[in-house]
């Protein structure tokens, strides 16, 4: 066990609280049981059932007890649409404060000129992004050209002409395969409705970002904002070169961060991989490797704060201000020494876990990792992604099915599987945990066989689990899990 680990570690903010936490906690779930015991037992059994399984979702974290304290409070109870000094209702004065704090944090952490904090989620900061870079680039200088101060000053017909213009515009972004986001342009998402897209991918031999076909992509398409970021992609991105590529077409380019956010504030990621000084706007999640809340942020250079900070009324409503207080709270812990030490651990373990894997015959993309992201080809072992995450849950591994590059089994059963390290690394898992776990996964899918649907051949989705594997692979798990307890000191 690490001695930084946020929620196992004496030296882990709010560790010297654990028993306070501890009795709030069962107070607050003795309130909740008396209106609706259902959900106060549902609480109880998630906690038994995260500490009882190696979770390994890439997008998934555990936030301090501190964090989650912090969204059970009057605060939700507060309408505060408008921003900090301008909102549309009154007695706001405490969530200006709030929001000031978190702003500030975010800021001070990322070393951004700006930053807002009421996202609800990665989606919420992508709209805002998108419409942001919209108003920006489309809106004013035609509201300028019309000699109108505001789009309700327009007529009729030049509304109409603007509105045409805004739904006209082309957006860059990676493909959902090569392992970029489904709101980066895919066609299911709002983003590849909003825009008229196209898409990125990586060399078809190495897995790899081909910056010269970017470049070329972005030539050809002339797209107002080139995506970057990813949310399945185990390598790091040079984003100034990103930048260059932007620049020459006169693309915005905007970044989503979301999952290797805690990389760029924990100084893992710096010099031309950290995003926040190539990009014009940058959006983040504040859970995953963060570590913090369920939300979103929006860092941006000051060409677009203003545009940013019109988030609310152009995409969101009221912001939820329990949750911008709860960013405030992970984000002052992330600007603590211990989370770099936990930062850079999250990608020593990544590296563990990919040699791991390769050291048992698995089949990586990209053949390995320098982020937090592994992605393990499963085809080498005769499944799709759907029966080898299924499988693994049974042996209570928790991980998600995801595309491959070019995957011959769609984005729904998929070829792949996604880990992720910021979870156990959070509670305390080092690089010799993570190559045991490597060895369990490989020893549940070498065990696992699709299932026959008879002379037209096998499922897609059915499997076998070779009998005692499951087994066998929990109480290997078990030990792994009890010598790195999660919120210990926490009983309910």
């Amino acid at each position: 066990m690490t001695a930084d680990s946020v929620t196992s570690s004496a030296a882990a903010p709010g560790a010297e609280y654990a028993d306070t936490a501890s009795a709030a906690y069962q107070a607050a779930l003795r309130v909740i049981e008396s209106v609706e015991p259902r959900i106060a037992a549902a609480t109880r059994k998630e906690l038994a059932d995260q500490r009882g399984s190696l979770k390994l979702i890439a997008s998934e974290n555990y936030a301090s007890p501190a964090v989650l304290l912090t969204m059970g409070t009057w605060l939700s109870d507060k309408y505060a649409e408008g921003t900090i000094g301008h909102r549309f209702y009154a007695g706001c004065q405490n969530v200006d404060v709030v929001e000031s704090v978190a702003a500030e944090h975010a800021r001070e952490l990322f070393g951004a000129p700006y930053a807002y904090a009421q996202p609800h989620s990665g989606i919420d900061a992508n709209l805002v992004a998108f419409w942001a870079v919209l108003a920006t680039r489309v809106e004013a200088p035609e509201l300028a050209e019309l000699g109108a101060k505001h789009v309700n000053d327009l007529s009729e017909a030049d509304w109409e002409t603007l509105r045409n213009k805004l739904g006209n515009q082309r957006l860059l972004g990676m493909s959902l395969d090569a392992g970029g986001h489904l709101t980066h342009g895919f066609r299911p998402n709002i983003s590849g409705k909003m825009f008229h897209q196209r898409s990125y991918g990586t060399d078809p031999e190495t897995g790899l970002l081909d910056y010269d076909k970017l470049a070329a992509a972005a030539r050809e398409f002339k797209p107002l904002i080139l995506v970057g970021g990813y949310s399945a992609y185990p390598r790091r991105v040079n984003f100034a070169k990103l930048r260059e590529i932007a620049d020459e077409v006169g693309a915005t380019l905007m970044v989503d961060m979301a999952h290797f956010a805690g990389l760029v504030a924990g100084k893992v990621f710096t010099g031309d991989e950290n995003p926040v000084p190539h990009a014009h706007v940058t959006t983040t999640t504040t859970h995953k490797s963060l570590r913090g809340p369920r939300g979103g942020l929006v860092l941006a250079q000051p060409e677009y704060s203003d545009a940013v900070d019109k988030g609310c009324p152009m995409v969101l409503g009221g912001p939820l201000s329990h949750v911008m207080a709860a960013k405030a709270v992970a984000l002052a812990e992330a600007r603590q020494p211990s989370f770099q030490a936990y930062a850079q651990r999250v990608a020593d373990n990544a590296k563990a876990l990919a040699e791991g894997f390769l050291n048992r015959g698995a089949r990586l993309v990209t053949g390995g990792t320098d982020n937090h992201i592994v992605l393990l080809d499963v085809t080498s072992f005769g499944l799709t992604g759907r029966q080898a995450e299924s499988a693994l849950l049974d042996a209570g591994v928790v991980t998600n099915r995801n595309s491959i590059p070019a995957d011959p089994n769609g984005a729904w059963y998929t070829s792949g599987i996604r880990f992720g390290t910021p979870a156990l690394t959070t509670r305390g898992f080092g690089s010799a945990e993570f190559d045991r776990v490597a060895e369990l996964v490989v020893d549940v899918l070498n065990n696992t066989q699709p299932a026959s649907t008879g002379p037209t051949g096998f499922s897609k989705a059915k499997y076998t689990l070779a009998d005692g594997t499951a087994e066998r692979v929990q109480a290997a798990s078990a030990e792994i899990l009890a010598a790195n307890p999660l919120y210990p000191g926490l009983t309910l």
